[in-house]
């Protein structure tokens, strides 16, 4: 079984193109191989937290 690592940027509006070009593969790949699929947010490590 395949290992599938895929991440997207959380940045504006969801376009035409990361629907059919990412998106909507996304299901079909978790069935198919070990998926890990992320959203990769820099300002979620950068910014200071009050814990």
């Amino acid at each position: 079984m395949a290992r599938v690592l895929s991440g997207i940027k959380p940045t504006g509006q969801l376009t035409l193109g990361n629907y059919i070009g990412a998106l909507r593969r996304f299901p079909q790949y978790q069935d198919e191989n070990d998926t890990f699929i992320f959203i990769a947010d820099l300002h979620a490590l950068t910014l200071p937290i009050e814990p």
